[in-house]
Protein backbone atom coordinates (compact mmCIF):
# COMPACT_ATOMS: atom_id res chain seq x y z
CA UNK A 1 0.00 0.00 0.00
CA UNK A 2 1.26 3.34 -1.04
CA UNK A 3 2.85 5.40 2.05
CA UNK A 4 1.78 8.96 0.23
CA UNK A 5 -0.82 11.11 2.15
CA UNK A 6 0.02 14.60 0.99
CA UNK A 7 -3.53 16.07 -0.72
CA UNK A 8 -2.54 18.67 -2.31
CA UNK A 9 0.18 19.04 -6.01
CA UNK A 10 3.98 20.16 -4.97
CA UNK A 11 5.52 22.59 -7.54
CA UNK A 12 8.39 21.78 -8.86
CA UNK A 13 10.36 24.40 -6.88
CA UNK A 14 9.05 22.19 -3.82
CA UNK A 15 10.01 18.48 -4.76
CA UNK A 16 13.44 20.05 -5.05
CA UNK A 17 13.72 22.27 -2.01
CA UNK A 18 15.38 19.29 -0.22
CA UNK A 19 17.99 18.33 -3.27
CA UNK A 20 19.21 22.18 -3.09
CA UNK A 21 19.10 22.70 0.35
CA UNK A 22 21.73 19.47 0.95
CA UNK A 23 23.82 20.72 -2.17
CA UNK A 24 23.77 23.96 -0.43
CA UNK A 25 24.71 22.67 3.23
CA UNK A 26 27.44 20.25 1.46
CA UNK A 27 28.76 23.21 -0.51
CA UNK A 28 28.97 25.55 2.47
CA UNK A 29 29.92 22.80 5.05
CA UNK A 30 32.73 21.50 3.40
CA UNK A 31 34.26 24.79 2.40
CA UNK A 32 33.46 26.09 6.55
CA UNK A 33 34.50 23.25 8.22
CA UNK A 34 35.78 20.65 5.63
CA UNK A 35 34.08 17.59 4.62
CA UNK A 36 33.49 14.68 7.50
CA UNK A 37 31.05 12.45 8.36
CA UNK A 38 29.81 14.60 10.85
CA UNK A 39 28.58 17.18 8.50
CA UNK A 40 26.99 14.46 6.35
CA UNK A 41 24.86 13.32 9.22
CA UNK A 42 23.72 16.66 9.62
CA UNK A 43 22.99 17.84 6.30
CA UNK A 44 20.75 14.69 5.68
CA UNK A 45 18.82 15.57 8.73
CA UNK A 46 18.43 19.19 8.05
CA UNK A 47 17.40 18.22 4.41
CA UNK A 48 15.12 15.43 5.56
CA UNK A 49 13.47 17.85 7.63
CA UNK A 50 13.54 20.39 4.53
CA UNK A 51 11.26 17.38 3.22
CA UNK A 52 9.28 16.91 6.12
CA UNK A 53 8.21 20.64 5.84
CA UNK A 54 6.82 20.08 2.49
CA UNK A 55 5.34 17.03 2.88
CA UNK A 56 3.69 18.08 5.84
CA UNK A 57 2.64 21.83 4.38
CA UNK A 58 1.13 19.44 1.85
CA UNK A 59 -1.18 17.85 4.24
CA UNK A 60 1.15 14.48 5.04
CA UNK A 61 1.74 13.52 9.11
CA UNK A 62 4.89 12.38 10.74
CA UNK A 63 3.83 9.27 11.46
CA UNK A 64 2.57 8.65 7.68
CA UNK A 65 6.84 9.96 7.13
CA UNK A 66 7.97 7.55 9.81
CA UNK A 67 5.66 4.77 8.37
CA UNK A 68 7.73 5.27 5.18
CA UNK A 69 11.52 5.44 6.52
CA UNK A 70 10.43 1.91 8.47
CA UNK A 71 8.83 0.26 5.72
CA UNK A 72 12.28 1.24 3.78
CA UNK A 73 14.81 -0.10 6.42
CA UNK A 74 12.88 -2.74 7.14
CA UNK A 75 13.26 -4.12 3.72
CA UNK A 76 16.97 -3.94 3.58
CA UNK A 77 17.55 -5.26 6.90
CA UNK A 78 19.53 -8.21 5.14
CA UNK A 79 21.85 -5.76 3.77
CA UNK A 80 22.55 -4.20 6.65
CA UNK A 81 23.52 -6.79 8.43
CA UNK A 82 25.38 -7.72 5.74
CA UNK A 83 27.49 -4.82 6.57
CA UNK A 84 27.49 -5.48 10.32
CA UNK A 85 29.25 -8.68 9.45
CA UNK A 86 31.54 -6.88 6.79
CA UNK A 87 33.07 -5.09 9.46
CA UNK A 88 33.60 -7.90 11.78
CA UNK A 89 35.06 -9.52 8.68
CA UNK A 90 38.07 -6.79 8.01
CA UNK A 91 39.01 -7.27 11.56
CA UNK A 92 39.47 -10.65 11.64
CA UNK A 93 40.94 -10.88 8.40
CA UNK A 94 43.56 -8.59 9.94
CA UNK A 95 44.31 -11.19 13.18
CA UNK A 96 44.10 -14.72 11.05
CA UNK A 97 46.67 -12.67 8.34
CA UNK A 98 44.62 -12.98 5.43
CA UNK A 99 45.31 -9.52 4.60
CA UNK A 100 48.75 -9.03 5.80
CA UNK A 101 49.23 -12.22 3.49
CA UNK A 102 47.76 -10.94 0.18
CA UNK A 103 49.70 -7.35 0.36
CA UNK A 104 52.85 -9.18 1.67
CA UNK A 105 52.58 -10.92 -1.61
CA UNK A 106 51.55 -7.97 -3.89
CA UNK A 107 54.49 -5.97 -2.85
CA UNK A 108 57.19 -8.92 -3.62
CA UNK A 109 55.68 -9.76 -6.97
CA UNK A 110 55.77 -6.55 -7.95
CA UNK A 111 57.82 -6.74 -11.97
CA UNK A 112 60.00 -3.93 -12.97
CA UNK A 113 59.48 -4.15 -16.41
CA UNK A 114 55.57 -4.69 -15.89
CA UNK A 115 55.02 -2.59 -12.76
CA UNK A 116 51.60 -0.90 -14.47
CA UNK A 117 50.24 -3.74 -15.12
CA UNK A 118 51.39 -5.70 -12.08
CA UNK A 119 50.31 -2.41 -9.77
CA UNK A 120 47.00 -2.97 -11.40
CA UNK A 121 46.62 -6.75 -10.69
CA UNK A 122 47.76 -6.90 -7.04
CA UNK A 123 45.68 -3.55 -6.24
CA UNK A 124 42.71 -5.23 -8.01
CA UNK A 125 43.13 -8.04 -5.75
CA UNK A 126 43.51 -6.43 -2.61
CA UNK A 127 40.54 -4.29 -2.66
CA UNK A 128 38.58 -7.14 -3.60
CA UNK A 129 39.60 -9.23 -0.81
CA UNK A 130 38.89 -6.12 1.59
CA UNK A 131 36.70 -4.62 -0.14
CA UNK A 132 37.99 -0.43 0.48
CA UNK A 133 39.30 0.99 -2.50
CA UNK A 134 41.21 3.88 -0.07
CA UNK A 135 42.51 1.12 2.59
CA UNK A 136 44.00 -0.72 -0.52
CA UNK A 137 45.09 2.27 -2.05
CA UNK A 138 46.87 3.67 1.39
CA UNK A 139 48.68 -0.12 2.04
CA UNK A 140 49.79 -1.78 -1.06
CA UNK A 141 49.18 1.61 -3.45
CA UNK A 142 51.70 3.32 -1.50
CA UNK A 143 54.32 0.61 -1.31
CA UNK A 144 53.58 0.11 -5.27
CA UNK A 145 54.04 3.47 -5.79
CA UNK A 146 57.37 3.80 -4.13
CA UNK A 147 58.48 0.81 -5.75
CA UNK A 148 57.70 2.56 -9.20
CA UNK A 149 59.94 5.76 -8.16
CA UNK A 150 62.73 3.39 -7.15
CA UNK A 151 62.36 2.03 -10.26
CA UNK A 152 61.91 4.84 -12.84
CA UNK A 153 58.69 3.74 -13.81
CA UNK A 154 56.19 6.10 -14.58
CA UNK A 155 54.32 7.33 -11.72
CA UNK A 156 50.79 9.18 -13.82
CA UNK A 157 50.43 5.81 -15.25
CA UNK A 158 51.58 3.57 -12.23
CA UNK A 159 48.98 5.69 -10.22
CA UNK A 160 46.13 5.33 -13.02
CA UNK A 161 46.82 1.66 -12.78
CA UNK A 162 46.78 1.79 -8.53
CA UNK A 163 43.36 3.86 -8.56
CA UNK A 164 41.76 1.53 -11.27
CA UNK A 165 42.56 -1.79 -9.10
CA UNK A 166 41.71 -0.23 -5.73
CA UNK A 167 37.97 0.87 -7.53
CA UNK A 168 37.18 -2.31 -9.01
CA UNK A 169 37.22 -4.07 -5.63
CA UNK A 170 35.40 -1.11 -4.60
CA UNK A 171 33.33 -2.20 -7.70
CA UNK A 172 33.00 -5.75 -7.16
CA UNK A 173 33.95 -7.02 -3.62
CA UNK A 174 30.91 -8.16 -1.53
CA UNK A 175 32.91 -6.44 1.21
CA UNK A 176 32.39 -3.28 -0.34
CA UNK A 177 30.23 -0.98 1.55
CA UNK A 178 29.49 0.96 -2.14
CA UNK A 179 28.77 -2.55 -3.76
CA UNK A 180 25.72 -3.52 -0.51
CA UNK A 181 24.90 0.48 -0.22
CA UNK A 182 24.37 0.51 -4.43
CA UNK A 183 21.95 -3.01 -4.26
CA UNK A 184 20.68 -1.03 -1.27
CA UNK A 185 19.56 2.05 -3.04
CA UNK A 186 18.57 0.10 -6.20
CA UNK A 187 16.62 -2.79 -4.48
CA UNK A 188 18.93 -5.52 -5.87
CA UNK A 189 19.88 -9.00 -4.49
CA UNK A 190 23.96 -8.71 -3.74
CA UNK A 191 25.05 -11.31 -5.76
CA UNK A 192 22.97 -10.80 -8.55
CA UNK A 193 23.93 -7.25 -8.40
CA UNK A 194 27.98 -8.67 -8.81
CA UNK A 195 27.03 -11.00 -11.80
CA UNK A 196 25.12 -8.36 -13.78
CA UNK A 197 27.87 -5.98 -13.39
CA UNK A 198 30.40 -8.00 -15.15
CA UNK A 199 28.78 -7.06 -18.55
CA UNK A 200 30.90 -3.59 -18.08
CA UNK A 201 33.73 -4.42 -15.59
CA UNK A 202 34.61 -7.42 -17.40
CA UNK A 203 35.31 -5.23 -20.61
CA UNK A 204 36.78 -2.80 -18.37
CA UNK A 205 39.01 -5.13 -16.96
CA UNK A 206 40.59 -6.62 -20.25
CA UNK A 207 41.02 -2.75 -21.72
CA UNK A 208 42.89 -2.06 -18.37
CA UNK A 209 45.03 -4.97 -19.35
CA UNK A 210 45.54 -4.56 -22.87
CA UNK A 211 46.90 -0.53 -22.12
CA UNK A 212 48.65 -1.42 -18.70
CA UNK A 213 50.54 -4.56 -20.26
CA UNK A 214 51.05 -1.83 -23.63
CA UNK A 215 52.71 0.93 -21.14
CA UNK A 216 55.10 -1.81 -20.51
CA UNK A 217 55.78 -3.07 -23.56
CA UNK A 218 56.41 0.26 -25.15
CA UNK A 219 58.23 2.21 -22.46
CA UNK A 220 61.99 1.03 -21.73
CA UNK A 221 62.13 -1.38 -19.11
CA UNK A 222 63.83 1.14 -15.73
CA UNK A 223 66.77 0.02 -14.19
CA UNK A 224 66.60 -1.76 -11.28
CA UNK A 225 66.72 -0.22 -7.84
CA UNK A 226 65.29 -3.16 -5.49
CA UNK A 227 63.08 -2.58 -3.18
CA UNK A 228 62.36 0.79 -1.38
CA UNK A 229 62.65 1.21 2.47
CA UNK A 230 59.34 1.46 3.33
CA UNK A 231 58.14 -1.55 1.47
CA UNK A 232 61.22 -3.57 3.08
CA UNK A 233 60.46 -2.03 6.26
CA UNK A 234 56.04 -3.17 5.83
CA UNK A 235 57.19 -6.85 5.01
CA UNK A 236 59.75 -7.27 7.98
CA UNK A 237 57.09 -6.20 10.15
CA UNK A 238 54.34 -8.82 8.93
CA UNK A 239 57.44 -11.54 9.71
CA UNK A 240 57.69 -10.29 13.30
CA UNK A 241 53.74 -10.31 14.15
CA UNK A 242 52.19 -12.84 11.36
CA UNK A 243 52.86 -16.76 10.51
CA UNK A 244 52.28 -15.80 6.91
CA UNK A 245 51.06 -18.94 4.80
CA UNK A 246 48.59 -20.24 2.46
CA UNK A 247 46.58 -21.58 5.55
CA UNK A 248 46.00 -17.58 5.14
CA UNK A 249 43.56 -17.76 2.61
CA UNK A 250 41.21 -20.39 4.21
CA UNK A 251 39.03 -17.52 5.08
CA UNK A 252 39.00 -15.33 1.18
CA UNK A 253 37.92 -19.71 0.25
CA UNK A 254 34.99 -19.51 2.61
CA UNK A 255 33.78 -15.93 0.97
CA UNK A 256 34.48 -17.74 -2.65
CA UNK A 257 33.07 -20.55 -1.91
CA UNK A 258 29.43 -18.44 -0.22
CA UNK A 259 29.37 -16.61 -3.38
CA UNK A 260 29.46 -20.13 -5.51
CA UNK A 261 27.14 -21.60 -3.89
CA UNK A 262 24.75 -18.89 -3.23
CA UNK A 263 24.82 -18.66 0.51
CA UNK A 264 22.95 -16.15 2.41
CA UNK A 265 25.38 -13.50 2.32
CA UNK A 266 25.68 -12.26 5.71
CA UNK A 267 26.10 -16.07 6.75
CA UNK A 268 28.69 -16.78 4.35
CA UNK A 269 30.56 -13.67 5.68
CA UNK A 270 29.84 -14.82 9.30
CA UNK A 271 31.02 -17.76 8.33
CA UNK A 272 34.55 -16.68 7.36
CA UNK A 273 34.72 -13.88 9.87
CA UNK A 274 34.33 -16.89 12.84
CA UNK A 275 36.65 -18.57 11.04
CA UNK A 276 39.11 -16.30 10.82
CA UNK A 277 38.96 -14.76 14.64
CA UNK A 278 39.26 -18.73 15.09
CA UNK A 279 42.72 -18.85 12.68
CA UNK A 280 43.94 -15.71 14.81
CA UNK A 281 44.02 -17.27 18.49
CA UNK A 282 45.23 -20.56 16.88
CA UNK A 283 47.42 -20.04 14.11
CA UNK A 284 48.87 -16.82 14.72
CA UNK A 285 48.89 -16.72 18.64
CA UNK A 286 46.36 -13.54 19.72
CA UNK A 287 44.35 -13.74 22.08
CA UNK A 288 40.58 -14.72 22.65
CA UNK A 289 39.93 -11.78 24.47
CA UNK A 290 42.06 -9.69 21.41
CA UNK A 291 39.74 -11.86 18.98
CA UNK A 292 36.63 -10.48 20.54
CA UNK A 293 37.71 -7.12 20.67
CA UNK A 294 39.47 -6.96 17.26
CA UNK A 295 35.89 -8.13 16.03
CA UNK A 296 33.68 -5.79 17.76
CA UNK A 297 35.70 -2.96 18.17
CA UNK A 298 38.37 -3.49 15.42
CA UNK A 299 41.92 -4.78 15.21
CA UNK A 300 44.64 -2.59 17.38
CA UNK A 301 47.95 -2.58 17.20
CA UNK A 302 48.55 -3.12 20.73
CA UNK A 303 47.03 -6.62 20.35
CA UNK A 304 50.46 -7.72 19.09
CA UNK A 305 51.83 -7.51 22.15
CA UNK A 306 50.04 -11.35 22.91
CA UNK A 307 52.26 -12.62 20.12
CA UNK A 308 55.47 -12.11 21.37
CA UNK A 309 55.76 -8.46 19.02
CA UNK A 310 56.83 -4.92 20.42
CA UNK A 311 53.84 -3.07 19.31
CA UNK A 312 56.36 -0.07 19.42
CA UNK A 313 58.50 -1.24 16.72
CA UNK A 314 55.92 -1.45 14.31
CA UNK A 315 55.91 1.51 11.52
CA UNK A 316 53.44 3.63 10.24
CA UNK A 317 52.40 1.46 7.16
CA UNK A 318 51.66 -1.76 9.56
CA UNK A 319 49.41 0.86 11.45
CA UNK A 320 47.46 2.03 8.67
CA UNK A 321 46.97 -1.55 7.20
CA UNK A 322 46.33 -3.30 10.20
CA UNK A 323 44.04 -0.68 12.34
CA UNK A 324 40.48 -1.45 11.40
CA UNK A 325 37.51 -3.26 10.59
CA UNK A 326 35.02 -4.16 13.88
CA UNK A 327 31.27 -4.20 14.40
CA UNK A 328 31.51 -0.44 15.33
CA UNK A 329 33.11 0.58 12.25
CA UNK A 330 29.95 0.58 10.35
CA UNK A 331 27.60 2.38 12.68
CA UNK A 332 28.60 5.71 10.71
CA UNK A 333 27.34 3.80 7.59
CA UNK A 334 24.14 2.65 9.34
CA UNK A 335 23.36 6.20 11.05
CA UNK A 336 24.00 7.43 7.51
CA UNK A 337 21.66 4.54 5.94
CA UNK A 338 19.03 5.73 8.36
CA UNK A 339 19.24 9.47 7.78
CA UNK A 340 19.35 9.21 3.82
CA UNK A 341 16.02 6.97 4.16
CA UNK A 342 14.17 9.70 6.45
CA UNK A 343 14.74 12.25 3.26
CA UNK A 344 13.68 9.55 0.49
CA UNK A 345 10.49 8.65 3.29
CA UNK A 346 9.58 12.30 3.18
CA UNK A 347 10.07 12.90 -0.44
CA UNK A 348 7.83 9.79 -0.72
CA UNK A 349 5.12 10.83 1.41
CA UNK A 350 4.57 14.13 -0.35
CA UNK A 351 5.03 12.92 -3.76
CA UNK A 352 8.29 14.75 -4.83
CA UNK A 353 9.87 11.64 -5.38
CA UNK A 354 6.96 10.56 -8.24
CA UNK A 355 7.39 15.06 -9.83
CA UNK A 356 11.09 14.38 -10.02
CA UNK A 357 10.64 11.59 -12.14
CA UNK A 358 8.46 12.61 -14.06
CA UNK A 359 10.61 15.89 -15.44
CA UNK A 360 13.54 13.84 -15.27
CA UNK A 361 12.25 10.77 -17.33
CA UNK A 362 9.77 12.77 -19.37
CA UNK A 363 11.29 12.67 -22.63
CA UNK A 364 12.81 9.40 -22.24
CA UNK A 365 12.10 7.40 -25.21
CA UNK A 366 14.50 4.38 -24.80
CA UNK A 367 16.53 2.20 -23.40
CA UNK A 368 19.73 4.56 -23.52
CA UNK A 369 17.52 7.38 -22.23
CA UNK A 370 16.88 5.45 -18.96
CA UNK A 371 20.40 4.43 -18.20
CA UNK A 372 21.67 7.86 -19.37
CA UNK A 373 19.73 9.91 -16.77
CA UNK A 374 19.95 7.76 -13.98
CA UNK A 375 24.36 7.89 -14.86
CA UNK A 376 23.70 11.62 -15.11
CA UNK A 377 21.96 11.84 -11.98
CA UNK A 378 24.66 9.83 -10.19
CA UNK A 379 27.30 11.41 -11.40
CA UNK A 380 26.11 14.85 -10.81
CA UNK A 381 24.84 14.13 -7.25
CA UNK A 382 27.86 12.80 -6.13
CA UNK A 383 30.11 15.43 -7.87
CA UNK A 384 28.15 17.85 -5.57
CA UNK A 385 27.99 15.60 -2.39
CA UNK A 386 31.26 13.60 -2.10
CA UNK A 387 29.81 11.22 -0.99
CA UNK A 388 28.76 7.82 -3.04
CA UNK A 389 26.69 6.31 -0.20
CA UNK A 390 24.05 8.92 -0.18
CA UNK A 391 23.97 9.27 -3.63
CA UNK A 392 23.28 5.76 -4.29
CA UNK A 393 20.69 5.60 -1.93
CA UNK A 394 18.96 8.59 -2.86
CA UNK A 395 19.29 8.49 -6.75
CA UNK A 396 18.17 4.33 -6.38
CA UNK A 397 15.29 5.61 -4.44
CA UNK A 398 14.68 7.90 -7.14
CA UNK A 399 14.66 5.88 -10.18
CA UNK A 400 13.22 2.59 -8.64
CA UNK A 401 9.88 3.37 -10.15
CA UNK A 402 11.15 3.66 -13.50
CA UNK A 403 13.11 0.52 -14.06
CA UNK A 404 10.03 -1.44 -12.73
CA UNK A 405 7.81 0.04 -15.40
CA UNK A 406 9.61 -0.98 -18.07
CA UNK A 407 10.06 -4.19 -16.98
CA UNK A 408 14.27 -3.95 -16.00
CA UNK A 409 15.26 -5.89 -12.63
CA UNK A 410 16.79 -4.22 -10.21
CA UNK A 411 20.32 -5.03 -10.76
CA UNK A 412 20.32 -2.74 -13.99
CA UNK A 413 19.85 0.38 -11.93
CA UNK A 414 22.47 -0.71 -9.55
CA UNK A 415 24.65 -1.39 -12.31
CA UNK A 416 24.43 2.11 -13.26
CA UNK A 417 24.71 3.52 -9.88
CA UNK A 418 28.11 1.83 -9.69
CA UNK A 419 29.49 2.90 -12.78
CA UNK A 420 28.47 6.60 -12.15
CA UNK A 421 28.82 6.73 -8.87
CA UNK A 422 31.70 4.47 -7.26
CA UNK A 423 34.01 4.93 -9.91
CA UNK A 424 33.56 8.10 -11.21
CA UNK A 425 34.33 10.23 -8.32
CA UNK A 426 37.96 9.67 -8.44
CA UNK A 427 37.96 11.45 -11.53
CA UNK A 428 36.68 14.73 -10.53
CA UNK A 429 39.44 16.75 -8.38
CA UNK A 430 37.03 18.70 -6.42
CA UNK A 431 35.55 15.88 -4.67
CA UNK A 432 37.02 13.97 -1.56
CA UNK A 433 37.93 11.24 -2.72
CA UNK A 434 40.14 12.71 -5.60
CA UNK A 435 41.60 14.49 -2.84
CA UNK A 436 42.28 11.73 -0.87
CA UNK A 437 43.75 9.45 -3.84
CA UNK A 438 45.79 12.36 -5.46
CA UNK A 439 47.45 13.00 -1.84
CA UNK A 440 47.92 8.85 -1.28
CA UNK A 441 49.31 8.38 -4.67
CA UNK A 442 51.30 11.53 -4.76
CA UNK A 443 50.08 12.49 -8.47
CA UNK A 444 47.20 15.10 -9.18
CA UNK A 445 44.27 13.74 -10.75
CA UNK A 446 44.73 15.41 -13.84
CA UNK A 447 47.88 13.42 -14.52
CA UNK A 448 46.46 10.23 -12.81
CA UNK A 449 42.80 10.37 -14.88
CA UNK A 450 44.21 9.41 -18.55
CA UNK A 451 45.52 6.20 -16.77
CA UNK A 452 42.19 5.37 -14.72
CA UNK A 453 41.23 3.41 -17.15
CA UNK A 454 39.11 1.19 -15.28
CA UNK A 455 36.87 4.41 -13.84
CA UNK A 456 35.92 6.21 -17.19
CA UNK A 457 35.53 2.12 -18.61
CA UNK A 458 32.62 1.64 -16.63
CA UNK A 459 30.42 4.25 -17.52
CA UNK A 460 31.15 4.03 -21.64
CA UNK A 461 30.64 0.19 -21.61
CA UNK A 462 27.46 0.63 -19.79
CA UNK A 463 26.32 3.66 -22.17
CA UNK A 464 27.48 0.91 -25.09
CA UNK A 465 25.22 -1.62 -23.77
CA UNK A 466 22.26 0.10 -23.37
CA UNK A 467 22.74 2.26 -26.45
CA UNK A 468 22.19 -1.43 -28.72
CA UNK A 469 19.92 -3.34 -26.04
CA UNK A 470 16.99 -2.42 -28.01
CA UNK A 471 18.19 -3.97 -30.78
CA UNK A 472 20.48 -7.01 -29.59
CA UNK A 473 18.74 -7.34 -26.21
CA UNK A 474 22.16 -7.92 -24.57
CA UNK A 475 23.71 -6.92 -21.30
CA UNK A 476 19.85 -6.11 -19.37
CA UNK A 477 18.34 -8.03 -17.32
CA UNK A 478 14.46 -8.69 -16.95
CA UNK A 479 12.60 -8.92 -13.71
CA UNK A 480 11.54 -7.68 -10.09
CA UNK A 481 12.39 -5.84 -6.99
CA UNK A 482 13.90 -8.12 -4.35
CA UNK A 483 12.36 -5.42 -2.18
CA UNK A 484 9.30 -3.98 -2.10
CA UNK A 485 8.73 -1.67 -4.58
CA UNK A 486 5.60 1.14 -4.60
CA UNK A 487 3.81 0.01 -7.81
CA UNK A 488 2.15 3.68 -7.23
CA UNK A 489 6.19 4.62 -7.53
CA UNK A 490 5.84 3.86 -10.92
CA UNK A 491 5.49 6.69 -13.84
CA UNK A 492 2.09 6.89 -15.25
CA UNK A 493 2.32 7.49 -18.96
CA UNK A 494 6.22 6.85 -18.99
CA UNK A 495 6.81 5.53 -22.49
CA UNK A 496 7.84 2.53 -23.57
CA UNK A 497 6.98 0.23 -20.61
CA UNK A 498 8.02 -2.68 -22.49
CA UNK A 499 11.22 -2.03 -23.71
CA UNK A 500 11.92 -4.30 -26.77
CA UNK A 501 14.12 -6.45 -27.57
CA UNK A 502 14.41 -10.27 -26.18
CA UNK A 503 15.65 -10.69 -22.37
CA UNK A 504 19.15 -10.47 -21.39
CA UNK A 505 21.06 -12.78 -19.89
CA UNK A 506 22.74 -12.94 -16.41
Amino acid sequence: MSMRRATTPLTIGEACLPVIVMAGLFGAGAAWFGFDGALLVIVLLVSAAAAGFVAVRHGATWDQIQDSAGAKVKDVLPVLLILLAVGGLIAAWVLSGTIPYLVYWGVRLVSPQFIVLTAFIATSIMSTCTGTSWGSAGTIGVALMGTAAALGAPLPATAGAVISGAYLGDKMSPLSDSTNICAIGAGADLYRHIRHMMYTSGPSFVLCLIVYTATGLLVAEPSTGGMPASAQALLRDFDAVFTLNWLALIPVAIVIWGIVTKVPPALAIAASCVVAAGMGVVVQGFTMQDAMAAVVSGFRVPMVAGTGADPASLGDAFRVLAERGGLYSMATTLVVVIAAFLLAAAMDVSGALDLLVRRLLGSVRSTFGLIAATMTAGATMVGMTSHGGVTGLVIGNLFRGAYAERGFAPENLSRSLEDSVTITEPLMPWTVSAVYMATTVGVPTVAYLPWAVFCYGGPIFSLLIAATYDRLGIGMLRGSYLFSTDPQGSVPGLPGASAPGSPGTQ
